[in-house]
């Protein structure tokens, strides 16, 4: 999924000379964590001003924000955020940088993406589930066949490791809706076809 996907396409900017009062103003009444400040010419960046700029640069210091610009507080150029970029980037991006919003632009303003944007519109979520699952997976391979290897292939324990892998496999194909070409248990089967031979996987597989 694309950052495209889950921007917000309607954004909210602000001119850098308004003061920081019209700036919060403008915030409140459009519950915004933040503005995008408009470039004042062609060649100039965009920049941004959010509340956690309000709050530590204005009103930790008691200073009067009718009478501080946003171009005082803003920050500027900010980090954007190209639509073709996959989700994941943008949130690896906010992680590096440590921010939770970025401007979408492709040679003009085309919306904004925020951390919520992502957690609400996309399935990344669900993906880090997967993935978590995928290592949880490969995790309990790895130990099914050091238990085989030291219990032996035809052991209970051996049986029970393997058990899990095909439950946790089974769970997986569940989430992706699709069938598994081949288990890691079958996989393992063709690697020691004595136990084919012995009837073990017959036995494991019907439990």
């Amino acid at each position: 999924m694309k950052a495209a996907a889950v921007m917000t396409n309607n954004v909210v900017t602000i001119c850098d000379s308004a003061t920081v009062a019209e700036a919060a103003k403008l915030m409140k009444g459009k519950g915004l964590k933040a503005l995008i400040v408009t470039p004042n010419d062609e060649g100039d960046a965009y920049g941004i001003v959010t509340e956690t700029d309000i709050a530590y640069k204005i009103v930790a210091f008691g200073q009067d924000p009718e009478r501080v610009r946003v171009n005082e507080i803003m920050t500027k150029p900010c980090i954007v955020v190209n639509p073709n970029l996959d989700v994941e980037y943008v949130v690896q991006l906010f992680a590096r940088t440590g921010i939770r919003i970025a401007p979408v632009i492709q040679g003009k303003l085309l919306g904004i993406v925020s951390i919520n944007d992502i957690l609400n519109k996309s399935n990344f979520v669900e993906q880090l589930q997967y993935l978590l699952l995928e290592k949880i997976i490969r995790d309990a391979i790895a130990n099914a066949r050091d238990i085989c290897a030291k219990k032996g292939i035809k052991s209970s324990e051996c049986a029970v490791a393997w058990d899990l892998v095909e439950e946790l496999q089974a769970e997986a194909a569940r989430q992706k809706v699709a069938k598994l070409p081949q288990t890691a248990f079958e996989e393992y089967g063709q690697e020691y076809p004595e136990a084919m031979e012995a009837g073990i996987l017959e036995q494991w597989c019907s439990g």
